[in-house]
């Protein structure tokens, strides 16, 4: 199996950008300490503060569809799904 890597960007309305920012932290943090978690990142965009940036890279699917099943990745999209403007999630392969 190969390694799985995506690319998420937010667009958050302005007056949730810190709120989201301070979720997402919390968020990688966890993330980051789960089994098959190679990468999370959490960046935002120098030109314009209320574009978020996700990077992950995961070690295989099965890793991510554990970590996608779990409570609180529900918990966290009902949260911040009123603070978004608009939301895009990309797969990468290595080039």
């Amino acid at each position: 199996m190969s390694r799985i890597m995506i690319v998420v960007e937010f667009e958050v309305k302005p007056q949730h950008t810190a709120a989201f920012i301070a979720l997402m932290k919390d968020h990688a943090a966890l993330s980051r300490a789960e089994d098959g978690c190679l990468q999370f990142d959490v960046m935002q965009a120098q030109d314009n503060p209320n574009h978020v940036f996700f990077v992950e890279a995961w070690r295989d699917q099965a890793a991510l569809d554990v970590h996608s099943k779990l409570p609180r990745m529900a918990q966290n999209r009902e949260t911040y799904t009123p603070w978004l403007q608009n939301r895009w999630a990309t797969r990468c392969t290595m080039a």
